[in-house]
């Protein structure tokens, strides 16, 4: 049985694309702009006390900075399709954009966002460069970026501390229009489109790329549209180790990691799309995103013009086969490449397609217990305004979760902590921040994160859990009071880390970093795909 739609109770005042996931559990999204004129201005959704997005609010964020060459439109920065992650340290990073304000023109920006401060950093390019535009990206398990070339064989590794760059390991083909996929044992595994069938990926701890084997015959996953574009679908790193990639050819496949990073793997054949108007429906530049129950979520369309779509239509991959969906009623006019979907702390999925109708997936079953992080150590007596250390096993998730066919990254694995108290406080988020790793599927491996509780915060008995990917851990009672009303007396509880270096640049003062969703907000309320 597949799940149900519907639509935001509380839908946003602008057109929404891009979506990511902030650490302390709200939602920033990209405003798509009306008229084909882009924008640089972002919102941000917030849940419930309940966990609720459909229930949200949104608040208008601080625009992207000026940044822009002029030759490309600049110095406005008001991109679409560009590179986007969350950081390791909860901050953001964007960079480039097929279009500028609507101009077609590949642009050589890159910013960082901090949510606490609300506030953008522009930051250098990559040596040497002459654009980004829709560039793929992943953050590697250490935190530092690598983004691809859309031109060239070249790739670069930016440090988001020093924000400074250096030289990745040089390609197979250029990075143009495709799929990135963090494996767990430390590579990222590519299906080349402007080399296709050809299958290559970077092994992480020598910088280099090596080959991967090619897509089963037949089942190629890239299509050249003669005078529309190049593309390819998604690919999801699925709770078996496997890696489900939609092809814009309406072929799926599925990529078998090898025992040793070095060797190049095996690619089998995986269900066609069905067939619409004569062809097979196609994620030609499409969504797609694991759900808590280990099925994967993906967005197709039938041949419209080139393109795939209007309609968007749904489909669950279960491992083997793939099962329809019900549409939300938005999808009717919309094609698949205007389409995001996003993996929510609740398991639950937003589907925005850059208008102001955003759709939220609920699906049904849940994860395998296995899957569930788990908590290894955590203070059980809590302060407000105060900063804590999480351990446990699996607390960035099984799988990146979410893709798009190439720009659009808005992977979520990593870890959110959320109390929940008595009916009058219920559900808060705490920010987390300086995870100790990125990776995926980390086993019986020990990992961290940092966490702040809100500064007023009600005292009193919670219930901690660390979410990720839409996954809850089981939870651990935790009292949430005054220094003085530890058990002995003391402050014994407090395990702060040091201060991130990042927030010691920007002069931000700890005490006045609630973290919290509903607290910490300062806010008032309120062209053809190539």
């Amino acid at each position: 049985m597949t799940g149900t739609w519907k639509p935001l109770g509380h839908q946003p005042p602008v057109a929404i694309d891009t979506m990511l996931l902030l650490t302390d559990g709200s939602v920033m999204c990209h405003d798509y702009g009306t008229g084909g004129a882009y924008t640089p201005d972002w919102y941000r959704l917030v849940p419930d006390a309940f966990m609720d997005y459909a229930n949200g609010s949104w608040h208008k964020l601080t625009p992207m900075p000026a940044n822009a060459p002029v030759a490309q439109n600049g110095p406005v920065d008001a991109p679409l399709y560009f590179a986007s992650a969350v950081l390791r340290d909860g901050r953001v990073f964007v960079a480039g954009g097929e279009y500028n304000a609507s101009p077609n023109v590949d642009i050589l920006a890159a910013s960082i966002f901090d949510p606490v401060a609300d506030s953008w950093t522009s930051i250098p390019t990559p040596p040497g460069w002459t654009n980004i535009g829709d560039a793929p990206s992943c953050v590697l398990p250490d935190g530092r970026v690598l983004l691809g070339n859309i031109k060239t064989v070249q790739t670069a590794i930016l440090d988001p501390v020093t924000r400074s760059w250096s030289a990745g390991g040089n390609k197979h083909d250029t990075s143009s229009e495709e799929s990135w996929t963090l494996l767990p044992d430390g590579t990222i595994i590519v299906a080349e489109v402007n080399n296709h069938p050809h299958a290559e990926k970077y092994l992480i701890a020598t910088n280099q790329w090596i080959n991967a084997g090619s897509t089963p015959p037949g089942h190629d996953l890239v299509l050249n549209e003669p005078g529309v574009s190049i593309e390819i679908g998604p690919a999801i790193l699925m709770p078996d180790g496997r890696v489900f990639c939609a092809g814009a050819t309406g072929h799926t496949a599925l990529y078998l990691p090898p025992l040793l990073p070095t060797q190049p793997g095996t690619w089998i054949p995986g269900p066609n799309f069905p067939v619409s108007g004569g062809h097979l429906m196609r994620a030609f530049d499409a969504p797609a995103c694991l759900l808590p129950n280990g099925f994967v979520l993906c967005a197709v369309g039938p041949l419209n013009a080139g393109w795939s779509g209007p309609p968007t239509v749904f489909f669950e991959f279960d491992g083997a086969a793939l099962h329809p969906v019900a549409n939300p009623a938005s999808a009717a006019g919309e094609p698949t490449y205007n389409a995001r979907l996003l993996l929510l702390p609740s398991g639950q999925v937003l589907y925005a397609n850059c208008t102001k109708t955003i759709e939220i997936y609920s699906p049904a079953g849940g994860p395998q217990s296995a899957w569930r992080p788990h908590i290894t150590e955590v203070p059980h007596h809590l302060h407000p305004g105060e900063t804590y250390r999480l351990h446990g096993h699996q607390i960035n998730g099984l799988s990146q979760a979410v893709a798009y066919g190439d720009d659009a990254q808005m992977a979520t694995n990593y870890p959110l902590v959320r109390l929940l108290g008595a009916p009058s406080v219920g559900m808060v988020f705490c920010r987390t921040f300086d995870h100790s790793t990125m990776a995926v599927a980390t086993g019986s491996a020990v990992h961290h994160t940092n966490f702040v509780v809100p500064p007023h915060l009600p005292h009193g008995e919670y219930e901690l859990v660390v979410i990720a990917n839409g996954i809850i851990s089981e939870p651990v009672t935790v009292h949430v009071g005054a220094k003085e009303e530890a058990h002995d007396g003391h402050d014994r509880d407090r395990n702060e880390p040091p201060e991130p270096k990042h927030e010691r640049e920007h002069g931000h003062e700890r005490e006045d970093d609630s973290g919290s969703l509903t607290l910490n907000l300062k806010l008032p309320l309120g062209f053809a795909r190539r």
